[in-house]
């Protein structure tokens, strides 16, 4: 009886699919081209080999699911019960039986149209038989339309199941609706039930898991049942009754004391003998749920009689709450407990271990008669014993963290005291010995003598004033020089401050002709700036503004009004002090026209790789995927297949 993981079946496709999936298949792993000159068996072989693909496809991927669902005969008897309530058990075996005759008919269409294709004498007969049994196999499956859904809603809800597992430590929590089960599982596992004011808030099988002693417990929170015959219990109230038949596990069956529920304390015991026959050769305890409404000493005396028939010598009543947490605790232990218990005596009675037992034997000590004697220990033991208890205290030294805690501020720690080295060598700065080598051998004797001769000519130098530094005195040229570069400096620091604080600043941005005019350049300014600096421009005004002056009258007033004129139409209404954008920063018409031969080549290279007929061609192509058209076609039909 092997578990199932239900998670792991696949994905069932309905028949349309499951055709679209099948024939796309053969169309991609089969030859495609097959012409009317090649041979007879050629191209019966080609049409042959088309049918038997599609036939194993078909059988691979039904026998896929005909495995991979579970057979009710193999399952735990839990899970075969659990299905038959779910689904139906005869339901869910003609469907799956439907399947395996829809293969085996698959099978024999295939086997049948092979047959009669070696006897196919031209191209278009082998072709009409290789249609003719496709379609048959397509048939065959679109017939099985119902049984796909059916089975693959069975396989959805099989997924959401909860992995239960019938051979481990079990508890049942069972019980009327609203009694509290839910809470008590959410309390004592990592579940999260649903919890409602409300009966029927569960309606399927959960499962919460808890360590104890190391161990590993599911407990199973069941919906809840009702006090009626077994023929009318739902399809709800079935899975607590199945999951009780078949679980050998620990039962905590809930009341309700306080009788807030809606069931009346003798409905509950009503049901509990109803059921009791399915709590044979179970550890059973009662549990007595809401005790911090109604506790057990305040029960009326009827309700008090009529709860007594519930206890049993094997049948404990316990009490607890789940608001308060009074008694959840005790109701686990004693529910693990008694499992454990029930399971050990249950393992003590196989053959196995009587097997086990045949081959022991516990011999137990039985005095020969009444005296005392006592125990006779020689004195030359006790005295080894002492001497051993006197080198152990002495062995044992005290802890650094005791050492501290009596030392208080005054414990300074010391690694190097409980080194394992010899003499006071564990307190050197330098050992004599380190990983393994001696120290010494890589000490120079000579080295003092070494550096004491160098140390004395080191003074001899500084005497005789080798390291001095004198800095030489410099030229009233030279201290105006440095003192111009400085206030240079502080000049070019100051511009960039004002620089980055202008642009930093959220005014609009002027653009460049205008800021021209704006920053009112003149050459009396620049002489101001300058004479401020230090610099005397006498000088360099008779020599620079003179030869400024002299070349701009060299041109007569017509050539200056014809040279105008050529730079404006040559500019075509751009502003004289910009020059073409093929221009700017071009030195010669060499380089210009090799620039232009380099974009050329770009622009070429990027236009080419997408197929544009120019940089501002926007065209978009075709967005058919050419996977999708291309390929063999019928006369007059588009059907990829």
């Amino acid at each position: 009886m092997g578990l199932y993981n239900f998670k792991k079946i696949a994905v069932v496709p309905t028949a349309k699919d499951f055709i679209d999936i099948i024939l796309s298949k053969t169309q991609r792993k089969t030859p495609t081209v097959v012409h009317k000159n090649y041979k007879i068996t050629r191209i019966r072989a080609f049409y042959m080999r088309k049918v038997r693909f599609t036939q194993q496809n078909f059988h691979d991927r039904l026998s896929q699911i005909i495995q991979d669902f579970p057979k009710l005969d193999d399952v735990h008897p839990f899970y075969a019960d659990l299905m038959n309530v779910l689904y139906d058990k005869d339901h869910y075996k003609l469907a799956l039986g439907q399947i395996n005759i829809a293969r085996h008919l698959i099978d024999n269409v295939a086997k049948d149209y092979v047959r009669l294709m070696k006897y196919g004498d031209s191209l278009y007969r082998c072709k009409q038989l290789k249609k003719a049994a496709l379609g048959r196999m397509a048939t065959i499956m679109k017939r099985q339309a119902a049984n796909l859904a059916y089975l693959e809603q069975v396989r959805q809800h099989l997924a959401r199941l909860p992995s239960i597992d019938p051979y481990t430590r079990t508890i049942i929590i069972c019980g009327f609706p609203n009694v509290g089960k839910s809470s008590f599982i959410n309390k004592i596992t990592r579940a999260d039930v649903e919890v409602q004011p409300y009966a029927f808030t569960t309606k399927s099988l959960y499962v919460g898991h808890m360590d104890y002693k190391y161990l590993r417990w599911q407990v199973i929170d069941t919906p809840g049942i009702l006090d009626h015959p077994l023929e009318e219990r739902n399809v709800i109230e079935m899975q607590a009754i199945t999951a009780l038949a078949h679980l050998r596990a620990a039962v905590l069956y809930f009341c309700d004391i306080s009788e807030q529920c809606g069931h009346s304390l003798e409905e509950q015991v009503k049901l509990f003998e109803s059921i009791k026959p399915l709590f044979a050769n179970k550890p059973l305890t009662v549990v007595a749920n809401k005790v911090d409404v109604l506790r057990l000493e305040e029960l009326a005396p009827e309700k008090r009689t009529v709860l007594k028939s519930l206890e049993d010598k094997d049948v404990p009543v316990l009490e607890t709450s789940t608001i308060t947490d009074f008694g959840v605790m005790d109701v686990k232990i004693q529910a693990c407990e008694r499992l454990l218990a029930y399971r050990v005596d249950q393992k003590i009675r196989t053959k196995k271990v009587e097997g086990l037992l045949n081959r022991l034997h516990v011999a137990q000590p039985v005095p020969r008669d009444e005296k005392i004697r006592v125990p006779c220990i020689p004195e030359s033991v006790l005295k080894k014993r002492q001497e051993e208890m006197a080198k152990r205290s002495k062995a044992n030294r005290k802890l650094e963290r005791e050492i501290e805690e009596e030392l208080g501020d005054d414990y300074i720690l010391d690694l190097k005291k409980n080194y394992d080295i010899e003499g006071d060598q564990k307190f050197d700065v330098i050992p004599e010995i380190w990983e393994g080598h001696n120290v010494a051998d890589y000490i120079d004797l000579e080295i003092f003598d070494k550096l004491t001769k160098l140390e004395r000519e080191e003074e001899l130098r500084e005497e005789a004033g080798m390291y001095d530094y004198k800095v030489a005195e410099l030229s009233t040229t030279m201290r105006d020089i440095v003192q111009m570069a400085k206030q240079i400096r502080e000049k070019k620091a100051i511009m960039k401050d004002e620089a980055r604080i202008q642009k930093a600043s959220t005014k609009p941005v002027v653009p460049r002709t205008t800021t021209a005019k704006l920053r009112d350049r003149s050459v009396s300014k620049l002489k101001e700036q300058m004479e401020d600096l230090g610099i005397d421009m006498e000088d360099s005004e008779n020599a620079h503004f003179a030869r400024t002056k002299r070349r701009s009258r060299s041109l007569s007033q017509p050539a200056r009004k014809r040279a105008r004129l050529q730079s404006e139409s040559r500019s075509k209404g751009r502003s004289s002090s910009r020059p073409p954008r093929d221009e700017m920063g071009v030195k010669d018409v060499t380089m210009k026209s090799k620039l232009k031969n380099i974009a050329h080549k770009a622009l070429r290279k990027k236009i080419a790789k997408k197929g544009l007929k120019g940089e501002g061609d926007r065209f978009i192509g075709t967005k058919m995927p050419k996977h999708l058209f291309s390929g063999k076609r019928g006369i007059g039909k588009t059907d990829r297949r």
